[in-house]
């Protein structure tokens, strides 16, 4: 099952890649709520990641799947190790891309800041306000270009902007855990995957570097240096997955 990040769709987790379908894999993919062509929540404050692992869970009922290898990127990410931490009996393995998640400093005012200008943008001006207010790509010149087309592709993608600017201001104040120290608990066969800050500032690679030290047998994958993320190459993803799936 592949659980896709903030503002993003389905489609970005493996990038559209079919490699995984290919190798024999059952996969699904869905909009989370807000997102995409997913119906928005039914309470503008209901897009945590409590809601997120419970829509999850309940996607796994309609669908008669017990156990599934969960791979999910940043929100979709934090949503899998939810899941994981509080129904460990439906999950197989773990495939955890890019978190950005940090106990300790999530609750800094500037961060939430950002965030709450971000939904403001969405939601006064579409995505160029969103655009605007996301300011300078602090990324090598190299990659701006495509980092802001891969912004605008994904926020094109939603049928509910106002819905994902809720998301916006609601999701990064959610907590899918307390503490590093609880990943402890998983047991299940885990790779993390951490992009370079270069490329992917947003999700520092010492968070994935944690969660994989956090996690009892956790795999860490990084990028070479100088490389595009693998984080960003659905081929090399589903490979993973598909490791991780055999493993299961």
């Amino acid at each position: 099952m592949l659980l896709h990040g903030l503002t993003a769709t389905r489609r970005y987790v493996v990038m559209g890649s079919h490699a995984l379908e290919r190798s024999g894999h059952r996969v699904v993919a869905f909009d989370a709520r807000g997102h995409g062509t997913s119906s928005p929540a039914p309470d503008p404050s209901a897009y945590g990641y409590s809601a997120l692992g419970h829509d999850t869970l309940a996607l796994l009922d309609a669908l008669g799947i017990e156990r599934a290898v969960l791979a999910g990127a940043s929100m979709g990410a934090h949503t899998a190790l939810w899941v994981a931490l509080n129904a460990p009996e439906r999950v197989g393995g773990l495939v955890v891309i890019t978190p950005a998640y940090e106990p300790d400093s999530h609750d800094d005012q500037a961060r939430l800041a950002r965030w709450d200008a971000l939904s403001d943008g969405l939601r006064s001006g579409g995505i160029d306000g969103f655009i605007a207010a996301y300011g300078e790509v602090r990324v090598p010149e190299a990659w701006r270009p495509t980092v802001l087309k891969v912004i605008r592709q994904r926020l094109a993608q939603h049928e509910h902007p106002d819905a994902v600017a809720d998301a916006l201001r609601v999701v990064p104040r959610s907590r899918p855990f307390e503490a590093l120290a609880e990943l402890g608990a998983i047991e299940v066969p885990t790779t993390v995957v951490a992009s370079a800050d270069e490329p992917d500032p947003g999700h520092p690679q010492a968070v994935g570097e944690a969660y994989a030290a956090a996690i009892p047998g956790a795999q860490l994958v990084l990028d070479e240096p100088g490389r595009s993320p693998i984080a960003w190459q659905g081929s090399q993803l589903s490979k993973i997955i598909a490791e991780v799936a055999a493993a299961s």
